[in-house]
């Protein structure tokens, strides 16, 4: 199972097709456009966020609620893209139009120079509109797709953030379902309430100085098998899979699993997942220090995954760049941005993350229909508890 994205952040749309996804799985559309609701929210977006009521419709692949096992096309419309008709038209223009709105001052911590000087562009808004994290609204979409496939099997995926800035929540172990309530209630996707004040006054604190603040977040997925990836190939290990599908989102910056590096500071008795046996649970472990992964495959605990994002780029306050044509030293532009997108930065982690599991759910119990996914499914819990 595969997919592709199109568009730009100020083009007409964003487009995607999914390929490999199997037939008769019954697609909620609410509950697809539902995350792409829940990534527009948080506590520190930007102006975008006012003018986008992003939707994906699904115009292939899909008839009468179930998917048929063609390609999967999704698309989302850019409500923006009125505004920029001229700047982003795809025929050729002249005159002043032509120059309206370039961007020859690349912005620090931005793919704004790399891709200029790699794709030899002279009008470096060729990149940032490819670039933009606005590409990640199409790909919350695509896992709002796959979630649909893994609630067929009882998984379920929640996100929360851990610290943003220098303030950090203290953790509460919870049900999974009182997680996702909670943090659904937060601005800040917190369950923490003493942390979320701090956070919103921190936020609010960076804005007026024309600043941006970063953060971590926290995916949890229950209810996978055992057995998912694999340890005989380097690019099977599902967690590495994972790992990089979090790296691929814009601005993150760090990955790690369980305890992650806290592992560096302990001894291996306080790192290592004991195995314990139950008649109820079958082979289990005493803890969850590894995040549900050993050797590349998942030991039927849950997936924990933390991802680190780095501030914004785009400060309003802008830093030190150099205009490409002159070379002269300049502030760099400032395109409209947020202050802070951490809170949405763990729905995008969810999705993306729901999407490597599905995809790797496949993989282990692969068929072409829904109805023998499930056979194949059924039959390895079986083998799995008389082992």
């Amino acid at each position: 199972m595969r997919y592709l994205t199109a568009g730009e952040t100020h083009g007409p749309q964003l487009t995607a097709i999914i390929e490999g996804f199997p037939s008769n799985v019954s697609i909620d559309f609410e509950a697809v456009n539902h995350q792409l609701a829940r990534r527009q929210k948080g506590y520190g977006r930007g102006r975008r966020m006012q003018i986008e009521k992003d939707t994906a419709s699904i115009v292939g692949g899909v008839r009468h609620g179930k998917t048929t096992g063609a390609p999967i096309a999704l698309v989302v419309e850019n409500n923006d893209w009125k505004h920029w008709t001229s700047v982003m038209n795809i025929e050729p223009i002249e005159g002043s139009d032509e120059t309206k709105r370039r961007v020859n001052r690349p912005r620090p911590g931005h793919a704004d120079l790399n891709g200029g000087l790699k794709y030899n562009q002279r009008d470096l808004r060729n990149i940032l509109e490819r670039s933009s994290a606005r590409e990640t609204t199409m790909r919350v979409a695509i896992g709002g797709i796959a979630r649909e496939l893994l609630k067929e099997f009882g998984i379920k995926v929640a996100g929360q953030v851990i610290r943003i800035g220098d303030v950090e929540v203290q953790r509460q172990d919870m049900p999974i379902d009182d997680l996702i309530r909670i943090t659904e209630e937060s601005p800040v996707r917190v369950t923490d309430k003493e942390a979320e004040a701090r956070m919103i006054a921190a936020i609010d604190a960076a804005k007026e100085d024309g600043d941006t603040l970063g953060g971590i977040v926290e995916c949890i997925i229950e209810g996978v098998p055992v057995g998912l990836g694999s340890h005989v190939q380097w690019d099977r290990k599902l967690d590495g899979r994972i790992a990089q599908a979090v790296l691929s989102i814009q601005a993150f910056k760090g990955v790690e699993f369980g305890i992650g590096f806290e592992a560096a500071k302990r001894r291996g008795s306080l790192v290592h997942d004991e195995i314990m046996y139950s008649e109820a649970r079958g082979f289990c472990r005493a803890s969850n220090r590894a995040g549900g992964f050993e050797g590349g495959m998942t030991t039927g605990e849950p997936i924990v995954v933390r991802g680190v994002m780095k501030p914004i780029s785009t400060l309003y306050k802008a830093l030190q760049s150099v205009d490409i044509d002159t070379k002269e030293s300049f502030t760099a532009q400032v395109e409209r941005s947020d202050t802070c997108a951490v809170p949405a930065a763990s729905v995008i982690m969810e999705n993306v993350i729901a999407w490597e599991v599905a995809r790797a759910f496949l993989e282990k119990f692969g068929g072409d229909s829904i109805e023998e996914i499930r056979r194949n499914y059924e039959s390895y819990l079986e083998q799995t508890k008389s082992y």
